[in-house]
C-alpha cells in the first residue's frame, strides 16, 4: 500500500470563475489498480492520510482524510470548530475518472459551497 500526494489547484468555483492556483490542496491517497481512492486501503490504514488546504494570506490548515461508504470522501481540519458530530466536513468527489494530473475533484465547502480542482500532480 503506497500512499500518493494528490496536488489540486482551484480550477473554478464561486468567486473564482478562473479558478487559482494560489488556492490547493494536498491529499495523502492510496489508490487502487483504477486509480480512484481505496476505500479498503483507508480502512486497513493504522495511520491517518493527511491533508492540507493552501489559501494566500493564511497558515495552510492541516487535517486528515476521512471516508464513509454511505457519504463518501472528505477532510477533517484540526481546530475547526464543528457545530456538532454531525457537521458536515470538507467533501471531494474524484468522480468516475481515475485521479491523474489533468482530471477534476469536486471540493463541497462545510456551508454547501462547491469548487471544481484541477489535479496538478502526483507525487
Amino acid at each position: 500500500m503506497t500512499t500518493v500526494t494528490v496536488l489540486l489547484a482551484l480550477a473554478a468555483g464561486p468567486g473564482f470563475p478562473e479558478g487559482s492556483p494560489e488556492h490547493r490542496y494536498e491529499i495523502g491517497l492510496v489508490l487502487d489498480a483504477g486509480g480512484h481512492p481505496d476505500a479498503d486501503a483507508w480502512a486497513a490504514d493504522p495511520e491517518p492520510w493527511r491533508a492540507r488546504r493552501i489559501v494566500p494570506g493564511a497558515e495552510p490548515e492541516q487535517g486528515d482524510v476521512q471516508h464513509d461508504p454511505d457519504h463518501g470522501w472528505s477532510i477533517r481540519f484540526f481546530g475547526r470548530v464543528a457545530e456538532g458530530p454531525d457537521a458536515p466536513e470538507t467533501g471531494f468527489d474524484c468522480g468516475p475518472d481515475p485521479v491523474r494530473p489533468g482530471e477534476h475533484v469536486t471540493v463541497t465547502e462545510p456551508d454547501g459551497r462547491q469548487f471544481t480542482y484541477r489535479v496538478v500532480g502526483i507525487a
